[in-house]
């Protein structure tokens, strides 16, 4: 099988999984019926099935989860579908690499954690990670280990036959459109560059929280817990974009260090200190008016003794010039009030209040339900007093007659373009892991705190907010933006 370079083959090891079957072949679908993908596919997984049972695999994903779904496109797409069965030693993906052959080639990864240093390493050992005439690249899913030993053990195995600038790390909240923007807001709008530092900010709140509750991942999340599974890499990622100091070109590279610089410069919460830097929580049972549902320890397959957190929140201090005294706060929890998401940073108060204490401004990036930016201001209220009220100056990212992709789908193409600038750096995912590694060790005893399901999460996350500050609605933002 050959292909030229802008069409590279596309190997999905672990085919036959969940996550090829929901988010990938869907993404790559959609990505084909706009015209941006013309790769063809292989599936890999140790199924012994046919090339004719791979498709049909694929196109049921398709029915349920592709709303644009076409037969007549379908039957075009299909001819770029090709199944491998084997397993991932060198013996069993010595097939796979008679197809490749020595065509430009991507590796996705799409496996159980555990497996990801093997595959990587045999692919390497059949000579699937070179190739004298073309590229070729790997993609991992996230977790990138579990703690900053496994995550470096994960980088030792993955760096035996990879150099580090032909792996692409997925964390799929870079490939949604408010990561993106809050640079792109950020770095081309003059105004803001003057206040983006500690004389004019005040706080930052980054904030994802979620009304659903395990939803059958229990065996994930038992082992994982809301601290590993959002705060780590999802939230922290947002935390960098917001942070880091511009860069002077664009590259890859140079987002990646300017990245690193910021997570470099996070304080290291110490051991006796982490009740004043980090709380966690577990839901227990409650309603939200229509429908009512058990605790985390009396869902299915949870023990009835875990601490396992479904609720954490950090407080980040970055000892730089420009965030000098400016608190960082990241919150995400499972069933909480409403699904709600958003980065918001308010700004301090101006020196003398001519018209009332308290009228605080915030940018807000949102995130969930929908994805905008709001800006939260103040004005006179229409009569004859000069009284203040707020209003929300609101932009949606998208048109409603621009194409909306999934994150999934903004990832998948900047692999096929090369485009490493959305896929974390290992010193990225390290430096993370050394900033959560003591709130970890310190939560292997004691308990979280439990909250109503449906509530707006612990009340012990208010220990962390300093003085004159408080966490923000979820949601409120039509109000006072607070």
């Amino acid at each position: 099988m050959t292909s030229r370079d802008q069409h590279p083959l596309f190997v999905i090891l672990g085919a036959s999984g969940d996550l090829a079957y929901r988010l990938l072949m869907p993404a790559i679908y959609r990505l084909y019926l706009a015209g941006h993908w013309h790769s063809p596919v292989i599936g890999f997984a140790p199924d012994d099935w046919s090339g004719d049972q791979y498709k049909d695999r694929v196109v049921d994903g398709l029915r349920q989860f592709v709303e644009e779904f076409s037969e007549d496109r379908w039957t075009e797409f299909q001819q770029l579908l090709h199944y491998q069965s084997g397993e991932l030693s060198p013996d069993g993906l010595k097939p796979l690499a008679q197809k490749v052959g020595d065509s430009a080639a991507i590796f996705y990864l799409a496996l159980p954690p555990a497996l990801f240093g093997q595959a990587a390493q045999g692919l390497a050992a059949v000579g699937l990670s070179k190739s004298a005439s073309a590229f070729r690249r790997l993609v991992v899913e996230k977790p990138f280990g579990h703690d900053l030993q496994s995550a470096q053990a994960l980088r030792e195995a993955l760096h035996q036959g990879w150099q580090e600038d032909q792996i692409y790390r997925i964390d799929h909240f870079l490939g949604k459109e408010t990561a993106q923007n809050i640079l792109v807001f950020r770095l081309t709008n003059r105004f803001l560059a003057s206040i983006w530092d500690a004389e004019h900010i005040r706080s930052v709140q980054i904030t994802y929280a979620e009304s659903l509750g395990l939803e059958g991942r229990w065996r994930y999340y038992e082992s994982a817990g809301a601290l590993r599974d959002m705060l780590q890499n999802h939230l922290m990622q947002l935390f960098t974009l917001t942070a880091m100091d511009p860069p002077s070109v664009w590259s890859a590279d140079a987002l990646h260090n300017h990245k690193v610089e910021v997570l470099r410069a996070v304080r290291p919460i110490a051991a006796d200190a982490v009740d004043h830097a980090a709380v966690r929580g577990q839901y227990g049972p409650g309603s939200d008016g229509h429908r009512t549902v058990v605790g985390y320890r009396d869902e299915p397959h949870v023990a009835p003794d875990s601490r396992t957190e479904t609720f954490a929140a950090l407080k980040l201090n970055v000892d730089n010039w420009r965030w000098h005294g400016v608190p960082f706060y990241l919150r995400s929890g499972k069933r909480m009030q409403r699904d709600y998401a958003e980065v918001a940073v308010q700004l301090k108060e101006v020196p003398r209040g001519l018209f009332g204490a308290g009228l605080r401004n915030w940018l807000v990036f949102r995130m969930k339900p929908d994805e905008r930016i709001d800006m939260v201001v103040w004005a006179k209220e229409p009569g004859l007093t000069l009284k203040t009220r707020p209003r929300v100056l609101s932009t949606p990212y998208r048109r409603a007659s621009e194409m909306e992709y999934s994150a999934y789908e903004q990832l998948l193409l900047a692999v096929l373009q090369g485009d490493r600038t959305p896929f974390p750096r290992y010193d990225e995912v390290e430096e993370a892991w050394r900033i959560v590694d003591p709130v970890l060790a310190a939560w292997k005893t004691g308990q979280p705190e439990i909250y109503p399901a449906f509530s707006v999460g612990p009340s012990g996350q208010d220990r962390l907010m300093d003085p004159g500050t408080a966490w923000r609605r979820l949601g409120d933002y039509e109000e006072a933006g607070n």
